[in-house]
């Protein structure tokens, strides 16, 4: 086979420029008019009541989001625009507030219909800040000595983040205080998820000590505490206290007093002995960099053996899908179910119903949707990076649902038509992939994300070319000139 000519290769190399412009420019062009990430509110920064956003389910779905970079500030302040939205089961907005720079864990207060709990985090500014000696180390269940070396090595003196617990009536919009406090800087230091242990206790996921504490909401102190470090070693960090090392994203109090965590960076699903004792070893789910069980996950659910368990129903995040694990008689995990298609990217949550469904969060996929026990999406929310989607009235997370084994909840791995994305994501680095896609805007699927690094890349390739040929053009001009200029034989 000849080599292309030039003109030839630049024919293939504009084909392939436009057709990543076009597919790049399409998907901006219809964003423009794309109503689907407007956060339901109408011209005067209301909520429209009467904006039909999803088919009719069997209860009111909550849903917290995160928010990504792309997402932009708020001009009325330093927060982004994330949102705490419910919706009633005919799909009109119940609720809405996005007064908070993130929005985390949304949990239903036992006893109420329409009334949850939620975690969010404020980013304030240097001036609302405590100064360098002005923190209370006891606040957070540490020593003075742990506070300054963690401080020293992390703390951010531009920046600190507020976290808080509130209670909101979805009805009526009361909202009351629950609980919180700052920590130093941002990114490393938001607490993800907190669970209620009973009236006045709850359960923080610290991600700023890589622990856990359980605190009293009445005099605001901790009174128990587990750290990570006593129970899995820090090395290969080249650090004695590296920042973010576990990045433990949840806690969940169980019925018999053991507390089920999340801690992402290990791929660990955790269980702690009752008063935070120490860990469970015959019960931790995954393994350091074995990302074949799981992959920086988020938020388990624990189904109870009473509804088919023990098992634990996973956003394995990193691998774009969600599975359950059962337990074995033999204290083994088990997968008994895995759930994809090819738009899932970076899943967050997922519960199991009572009724068998699922509702997954799908974060850099920028949905809610629910699957029924055969593996079909039943309805599907398009919203801007969700984390945490809640069911009112079907219990906490999965507690009421029953386990994919028990109820012969069936997998899907995807279809015919989702194979070539899903080999795609499949050759590509989970964690890259999806820090990728986490600073794209959310119009850009990974369709437009591949155009645009094929036009990156062919727009490199061209001008590499252009500037060989220019090269060499003028060499073979000087080579010609010389011959010209060169003496005959006869002279």
């Amino acid at each position: 086979m000849l080599p292309l000519s030039k003109s030839r290769l630049r024919i293939v190399l504009a084909a392939l420029l436009a057709l990543s412009l076009v597919t790049v420019g399409l998907a901006f062009a219809m964003s423009a008019t794309d109503t689907r990430f407007e956060q339901f509110l109408d011209g005067n920064g209301d909520v429209d009541r009467e904006a039909q956003i999803a088919p009719e389910t069997d209860g009111i779905t909550v849903v917290a989001t995160d928010s990504n970079s792309w997402r932009g500030e708020r001009s009325e302040g330093p927060r982004a625009l994330s949102e705490l939205v419910a919706f009633n089961p005919d799909g009109t907005v119940l609720y809405y507030n996005d007064s908070h720079t993130r929005y985390w864990d949304v949990d239903p207060v036992p006893g109420t219909e329409t009334t949850v709990e939620y975690s969010y985090a404020d980013h304030l500014d240097a001036a609302e800040c405590p100064a360098a000696d002005e923190w209370n180390a006891s606040e957070y269940g540490v020593s003075r000595e742990t506070w300054d070396t963690y401080y020293e090595e992390h703390g951010d003196v531009d920046a600190c983040t507020y976290n808080g617990v509130e209670r909101v009536n979805l009805t009526t919009g009361e909202v009351e205080h629950v609980w919180g406090h700052p920590t130093p800087g941002k990114e490393a230091s938001r607490y993800h998820d907190v669970d209620r242990i009973n009236e006045t206790h709850i359960a923080v996921a610290d991600i700023y000590f890589d622990g856990v504490f359980v605190v009293n909401t009445e005099t605001d102190e901790v009174e128990k505490r587990w750290n990570a470090s006593d129970s899995f070693p820090v090395d290969g960090t080249g650090d004695e206290h590296p920042k973010d090392w576990s990045h433990i994203n949840d806690v969940e109090v169980l019925e018999d007093g053991r507390i089920m965590v999340s801690a992402r960076n290990l791929d660990r699903v955790i269980f702690l002995e009752p008063d935070l004792g120490g860990v469970d070893k015959d019960w931790t789910l995954g393994e350091e960099d074995n990302y074949e069980i799981i992959y920086e996950q988020h938020n388990p659910d624990f189904i109870n053996e009473s509804n088919g368990g023990p098992a634990a129903i996973v956003a394995d995040s990193e691998n774009n899908r969600v599975v359950e694990y059962q337990r074995t008689d033999d204290g083994d995990w088990e997968r008994t179910w895995t759930w994809r298609d090819a738009r899932m990217q970076w899943p967050r949550d997922a519960d199991r119903l009572p009724n068998g469904n699922t509702l997954i969060a799908d974060s850099n996929g920028n949905r809610v949707f629910e699957v029924n026990p055969e593996g079909e999406i039943v309805w599907s929310l398009d919203i801007a990076f969700p984390y945490e989607a809640e069911r009112l009235g079907t219990g906490d997370e999965s507690t009421g649902g029953p386990s994919a084994a028990s109820a012969d909840v069936a997998s899907r791995s995807g279809s015919v038509g989702d194979w070539f994305w899903i080999s795609v994501k499949n050759l590509l680095p989970g964690r890259y992939l999806n820090g990728l896609m986490y600073i794209t805007p959310v119009w850009m699927g990974l369709a437009e994300v591949m155009a645009l690094a094929l036009g990156v890349v062919t727009l490199l390739a061209w001008g590499g070319l252009e500037f060989r040929w220019h090269r060499k053009s003028r060499g073979n001009d000087a080579a010609n000139a010389g011959l010209d200029d060169s003496p005959s034989e006869q002279d």
